[in-house]
Order: structure tokens, then sequence, then C-alpha cells
């Protein structure tokens, strides 16, 4: 959908955008709409500072997480930093728990080394915005943890909602064998739905550069997919006139070619709004070379800034 005023949503259109529940296309009036529905950065509370604790921590950085620990004994509020988490916050667990605020992007880890502690936190973490609370606990104490909750009046919904035991179910034994499945359960949760991650910090320092450069640009954004095509909707790359990029929507053949459009694009001469749909298929050799399955397809939308 182009920047012209014939373009511009009305009212109705507006309203069934702001109730995008998916990022993709969209049919309104006729007209086929890209929608993005934002993810906001990951972030992970780890309630613990435990030999779990750290392992968790470690893994949950390499894929992605934003790390806040919150662990009472200094000595393991330090094994904390040095396993990666980006804030840790040495104090009780009540208190430390009031510095926090949830948000619909926000998970709650609760590895702490006792009943009492699991408790004060699942209490505290149950009356915030989540995206997803888990606790380390055998059955039965999970159980007894539910009832006593329950008992207390903590709604069913809220109580529904608690993974404990947390992670998957894949016989872990070992401290990372137990965070690969809790990250695993974590990683599963968020991608039930689709967003995007919308533009990271180098995608917006390229966009918002001094205007006064007068430099032109293609944005190129991923609006459908299908087959092994190997990033997600949403994904983006900026190209420039002299063919350097920023980001990438997936490297190999498919992007070369589309960088090549990007850059006929932006040597249009033309002062009206340029911007096109372009329709790349990975063939069963490239999808060889580039290590996928099988062949995949893009649609990409282009535009210059």
């Amino acid at each position: 959908m182009g920047a012209t005023e014939e373009n511009l949503l009305s009212e109705e259109e507006k309203k069934l955008l702001a109730c995008c529940k998916e990022s993709g296309i969209m049919e309104m009036g006729g007209r086929k709409i890209f929608a993005e529905r934002l993810r906001r950065p990951d972030h992970l509370v780890i309630c613990g500072g435990g030999h779990v604790a750290q392992q968790t921590a470690l893994l949950a950085k390499q894929t992605g997480f934003r790390v806040t620990a919150l662990e009472d004994r200094p000595l393991f509020a330090d094994a904390m930093r040095r396993a990666g988490a980006d804030e840790v916050i040495c104090d009780n667990f009540e208190s430390g728990l009031k510095k926090i605020a949830g948000s619909s992007s926000t998970c709650f880890l609760i590895l702490t080394r006792g009943h009492r502690y699991d408790g004060i936190c699942l209490r505290a973490v149950l009356q915030k915005e989540r995206a997803y609370v888990g606790m380390m606990a055998s059955r039965g104490r999970a159980a007894a943890m539910r009832k006593e909750l329950a008992g207390e009046g903590t709604p069913r919904e809220a109580l529904e909602e608690l993974h404990s035991p947390v992670g998957l179910s894949i016989h872990a034994e070992t401290p990372a064998e137990i965070a690969v499945s809790v990250i695993a359960e974590l990683i599963m949760n968020k991608n039930k739905t689709k967003k995007t991650s919308g533009y990271d910090d180098a995608l917006l320092k390229c966009l918002t550069a001094d205007p006064a450069e007068n430099r032109k640009m293609a944005l190129a954004t991923i609006i459908s997919r299908r087959g092994s095509a190997p990033r997600e909707i949403g994904t983006k790359m900026i190209v420039t006139p002299d063919g350097k990029t920023v980001g990438t929507i997936g490297g190999g053949c498919m992007e070369s070619r589309i960088i090549h459009q990007c850059l006929s694009l932006l040597r249009e001469d033309t002062s009206a709004f340029q911007s096109r749909v372009v329709q790349e298929n990975m063939t069963a050799q490239e999808a060889g070379e580039e290590g996928l399955v099988c062949g995949g397809a893009i649609q990409v939308y282009l535009e210059v800034f």
C-alpha cells in the first residue's frame, strides 16, 4: 500500500488494524494491507541464583532474552553476573520484585532454593502483567502451592497460567539439561503468536540519520513466506545506492536478488513515492546450498526513503 492520499485508511480500517493479532497480510475494502504486530524485546526475570538459574541465564542470553536476576545472597548474585545477566538485583525477593515492572513481554522464572521463597515470589509475580510464569518444583509441591494460593483467593485463571513443573518434558537431569528444557518452553510460549521484532538499533540508526545528508535508501520487508524461507515475516533490510546493506533477510541467492531489485528501484529518476512488492523463490538446489530442507518463497515490500 503506497503513501498516496487515496490509500489513507478510514477510521473503521484503523480500528480493524488495531485489533490485528498477528503480523501478515490483511484484506480490507478490496485492498491488501501488510500489518505488523510488533514484539517488545523479550525480558526474562529469574528469581534465584543457583546452578540451574546460572545455566538458564547463559542460555537465555544466547537466545535473545534480556535477563534480570534477583538473588538475596551476594555470592550467588555475583555468579549470575558472571553468567551474563544484564541486571542483577541483590535484595530479598519481596523487595526486589517491587523494583521490577511486568509487561506483556516479561517472563518470570522462579528458581529459588526453597518452598518459602517460591511462595513469596509467586504471590508477587501473579500480581504483575506477564507473558509467562514458571516455577521449578516437583508435581506434588506444585500442586500444594496451587492449593495454598487458591485458598488465599488467587483467581483460578492465574493459577492455570503457572508452568510448574517448569520446562518441556525431556527427562532433563543436570542443571544444563534443565536449562535447555526451560528455555525451550519459553521459546515455544512466546512464538505461539506471530509477531515481528520491528526495527533493531542498527536499522533505526540508519533510518533516522541526519536528513541533511540527503541519502536515499531502500527498505525491504518480508510480508509473506512459505516453505523453508530462512527468515520470518517482518524481517527487514536496508540497501543503500552503493550496495551496502544493514540487516539481512536471509542471505544467499534470494537476498542477492532482492538487493539488485532495491538498487534498480533506487536508480529510478522520480520524485514520486517509490515502492513495489516483489516475490523471490528459492530453488531446491539453492536451498540445499543454504542448508535448508527444500525450497521456499518470500514476498518482499520495497520502499525508498
